[in-house]
């Protein structure tokens, strides 16, 4: 039995030691001009689906059922936001999203109106971590979020308005520069980590 624990532990630690060194000799792949690997894929796919499911709002959502206001203001919020990466009715995926190593969907092929209300919320208030889904809790209150996540929910039936923005983004104006989030308290400044 102490050959099989002692044997356990001097495997444990070759693992950890060859972990750290892949890490440390820059093995571990950082571009993002690759494709991430089946290992990788996994390793994120896996803990972001249960991650969800333990924090994603359930039903019934705060605000009630959208009106019109509610989803030209989320058509709005996702030009100016979202566009860039997801495209439009009628767009071709853009430079940026072209060079995105995780690929954004294009939601006029690949929406998001056959998820739950609750993940799709939950992806735009705290984005995705190793992809270039940014986190919007610190930049659109929970209403905006809502108003967004109604109107991706009914992209294939929006009323006229909406629709007439998701199908000709330039009738959107671009946003008004808000205020910076102030850093919290305590919390060390950030750093470009570029160059």
């Amino acid at each position: 039995m102490r050959a099989f624990v002692g044997g356990f532990a001097v495997a444990l630690i070759l693992v950890v030691a060859g972990v750290l060194v892949a890490v440390l000799t820059g093995l571990v792949p950082a571009r993002n001009d690759q494709r991430p690997g089946a290992m990788e894929k996994w390793a994120a796919n896996t803990s972001l689906k249960a991650t969800m499911q333990r924090e994603m709002p359930q039903p019934p959502y705060p605000f009630g059922p959208p009106n019109e206001a509610a989803f030209v203001k989320g058509a709005t919020l996702y030009v100016q936001n979202c566009a860039v990466c997801h495209g439009t009715a009628h767009s071709n995926p853009t430079a940026i999203a072209r060079g995105l190593a995780v690929r954004a969907p294009q939601f006029a092929k690949h929406g998001v109106d056959d998820d739950p209300e609750g993940e799709t919320y939950w992806k735009i208030e705290h984005g995705i971590r190793f992809t270039a889904m940014p986190a919007f809790d610190q930049t659109l209150d929970e209403r905006s979020i809502w108003q967004l996540t109604s109107f991706l929910k009914h992209l294939p039936d929006l009323p006229p308005a909406a629709k007439a923005l998701w199908e000709d983004p330039s009738k959107v104006a671009p946003p008004t520069p808000g205020p910076v989030p102030s850093q919290q308290p305590g919390e060390a400044p950030e750093h470009d980590h570029a160059g």
